[in-house]
């Protein structure tokens, strides 16, 4: 991909539209006969116009990649409009035009970075934005230890950079390979783009034999003003903000573009160690200094929520200053022990927050409201702007959230905005949450046209007319159309294709549209994807034979579709788009059932015994689990999951690795009070050891450890023939 083509986080993999959407705005089509003719073959006035078509093209591909973050050509035709211009370009240099897309530094490669699997998962961090989630954080963990008030327990505070997370392998001292977090399990392979950043050491003194090193790579503001000017003045693409700079520039597929960019890096902790490196964090960070690389200098040692929120506050003064970005301050408690004991959520460490600044505001005009009905029905309220820049970003749209909050109350009816409602002609604020969600936080009443009138939300779906209900507790409207509305239907498709779910490479938002609306190949539900693709010569020719596609363009994306075939159960159960069931909640569900024949035995068995099951998995609520039962339990439901598993392999999932756990695979309970480890520390210990654990007692269960104070579950499992155990020897199986 050329430099100008990767110069920000959005991937243009598999959430373009069909092949011809490019050329709407410019009429060049892939099978015009000017297009496809030898570039040796063409007149001077054909490469004359055709330059210019090519220029228009490129220039409305590269507004929607870069200026919306919405692709709507695929990588591979976009690298073919590139080499057609070079081509021409080559054979007519006296008609180079002054916008030529040639100017832009790098070459389109033909394939994209390779996959490291990190030892260690990288996640994201929970985020607080008020003083008092800070003190409520430490609260929270105090309880989980078992702490009192009054014990010492120190954080370190630093900087929360706004650049991109990158993962660094040493083995014996010397760098093997740098990863981007990409989801979390799974990054990029940026070794070679990493080597070209100064503040990266190739070589560690006196390091551990394995060490992986993380941290941001970031673009300081100055550097930034001069990439930008020097793209200016050679008419290459300029950057929006510093972030994208770096992340574009890392994430380059040629590294000599890389090279040349003026990008830095912060190490702010670690992943896999063969040796511990300290016994603290603010250790640890030290540690990583001496071995050469640059730790944050505003990084302090702070010893409770006053501290750090003092620190937050001289940061936040600071910020306008220091000539790199940053959006918050991360708590880390510092004790390195502590923090093994308080662990991880699925995504979150236990230990650390992101305390976020405050999102940066501005003024506009509310021009319109629209609703948009999602997959599960509900509906929507979006303002559509007029245009404001909100730090460093052009905004045109936000969220309402729902008609309470356009009317000026919250879900109790209590008021919000002193009871201001919002109108279509307002003068709105406007602010982007946590830094990403544009949303209206006020409404200037003193600027409100006079015939600006109260929006009345809509009572039946605007899509397919049927009634939206707001049932008691909800605070959306939904459309009851169910599988009839067609803005449900191809939302779900939409979720279905989308980059956590099945990803399938040429099948995007706008392709699934056009595939919903086409009555000759017809895309309704997940199951007619996988036919859609199979190998008979009817479907490719209807297919080829459409606007815009080749046989080709046909044939790649029925192989697509084919790779897509055995699929992870997680990703599988996210695919479904079940209301309540998230990317968190079914890589749970998936470690929990290892297989969907499991899954589907439960969720296909009596309601009340897969209700228990459910509810019985951590993470997995009465709500959640009662959704994944109703959509098991409506024919139709059933039917489309149904005939999608038929096209599928879908894969199990490993059990977590308990090699040596003396409790793998066993039904654990607690009863009673523990006194060194809290209930939710030996839950969690009990987990990561391979074991499950249950709220109540059974005949299912193998062990159940009794704290003090234990009554009816101890008395229950003595007369079924449970094992009992105290905590001591709870300690001592776990080698606590």
């Amino acid at each position: 991909m050329s430099e100008g083509r990767q110069n920000g986080q959005p991937q243009r993999k598999g959430n373009g539209a069909a092949p011809d959407s490019a050329t709407k705005d410019t009429g060049l089509r892939p099978d015009d006969e000017a297009a496809s003719a030898p570039v040796a073959a063409i007149s001077e006035a054909e490469a004359r116009d055709e330059l210019a078509r090519l220029a228009a093209a490129i220039a409305v591909a590269d507004t929607a990649y870069h200026g919306h973050d919405a692709p709507e050509i695929s990588d591979a035709e976009y690298d073919a409009l590139k080499g057609r211009n070079a081509e021409i370009e080559a054979r007519f240099p006296a008609l180079k035009r002054a916008d030529s897309p040639s100017e832009r530094v790098g070459v389109a490669p033909a394939e994209g970075f390779g996959k490291i699997r990190h030892t260690r998962r990288m996640l994201s961090l929970s985020n607080a934005f008020e003083p008092g989630e800070v003190a409520e954080f430490d609260s929270r963990i105090r309880r989980y230890l078992g702490l009192d008030a009054d014990t010492p327990l120190r954080y370190t505070a630093e900087p929360k950079i706004d650049g991109l997370s990158l993962s660094l392998r040493y083995e014996g001292g010397k760098l093997i390979h740098a990863a981007t977090r990409g989801d979390g399990e799974t990054g990029e392979d940026v070794t070679a783009n990493a080597r070209t950043i100064a503040d990266i050491p190739q070589t560690l003194p006196d390091a551990p034999a394995l060490l992986e090193v993380r941290g941001e790579v970031y673009m300081r503001h100055a550097d930034f003003q001069a990439l930008n000017a020097r793209a200016a003045e050679t008419g290459g693409r300029t950057f929006a903000n510093p972030r994208n700079a770096a992340a574009g520039s890392l994430r380059q597929l040629d590294p000599e573009i890389t090279r040349r960019r003026p990008l830095a890096f912060f190490a702010y902790g670690w992943g896999a160690l063969s040796a511990p490196l300290a016994e603290t964090q603010m250790q640890a960070l030290e540690r990583l200094a001496t071995l050469g690389f640059t730790i944050n200098p505003l990084t302090r040692l702070c010893d409770g929520p006053d501290a750090m929120l003092d620190h937050y506050r001289d940061i936040e003064a600071k910020r306008a200053d220091l000539g790199y970005d940053i959006d918050g301050v991360v708590y880390k408690v510092d004790d390195l022990a502590l923090q093994e004991r308080l662990g991880f959520r699925s995504t979150t460490p236990r230990w650390a927050l992101a305390h976020k600044f405050p999102a940066e505001l501005a003024w506009t005009v509310l021009e319109g409201i629209d609703i948009q009905v999602g997959r599960t029905g509900a509906l929507s309220p979006v303002a559509r702007l007029r245009p404001v820049n909100v730090g460093g970003v052009l905004v045109s749209n936000a969220t309402l959230h729902n008609e309470d909050y356009i009317a000026g109350r919250d879900s109790r009816g209590e008021p919000i905005r002193g009871g201001r409602d919002i109108r279509i002609g307002d003068r709105v604020q406007v602010y982007r949450a946590g830094d990403v969600i544009p949303k209206i936080a006020d409404v200037d009443i003193s600027a409100r046209p006079a015939d600006a009138q109260p929006y009345t939300f809509p009572e039946t779906c605007p899509e397919c007319g049927s009634p939206a209900v707001r049932e008691p507790g909800d605070s959306v409207r939904r459309c009851t159309g169910g599988l009839i509305c067609p803005a449900q239907q191809v939302e779900r498709l939409k979720h279905f294709v989308s980059r956590a779910a099945f990803d399938i490479e040429g099948l995007g938002t706008k392709q699934i549209e056009a595939f919903f609306a086409d009555d000759q190949l017809p895309i309704r539900q997940p199951a007619d994807i996988f036919d859609l693709a199979k190998r008979d010569a009817v479907n490719l020719t209807k297919l080829k034979n459409r606007m815009g596609w080749g046989e080709t363009s046909a044939a790649n994306l029925f192989r697509a579709i084919d790779t897509r075939r055995t699929i992870p159960l997680h990703r599988f159960l996210f695919a479904l788009g079940i209301r309540h069931v998230g990317e968190n909640a079914a890589q749970l569900l998936a470690r929990h059932f290892g297989s969907y024949s499991a899954l589907h035995a439960c969720l296909t068995g009596p309601a009340d015994a897969a209700l228990a099951e459910l509810t019985d998995i951590n993470g997995i609520g009465p709500v959640m689990a009662q959704s994944l039962i109703d959509a098991f339990a409506n024919p139709a439901e059933r039917e489309a999951i149904d005939a999608l598993a038929a096209h599928l392999t879908i894969q199990d999932t490993e059990r977590p690795q308990t090699e040596g756990s003396a409790i793998a695979g066993q039904t654990l309970v607690f009863t009673g009070t523990l006194t060194r480890m809290t209930r939710a520390e030996a839950k969690a210990r009990a987990e990561a050891m391979g074991a499950k654990v249950a709220g109540s007692v059974s005949a299912k269960t193998d062990l159940l450890v009794a704290g003090e104070g234990a009554g009816s579950k101890a008395t229950k499992a003595e007369a079924l023939g449970v094992k009992v155990i105290d905590e001591d020897a709870w300690l001592a199986l776990i080698g606590a």
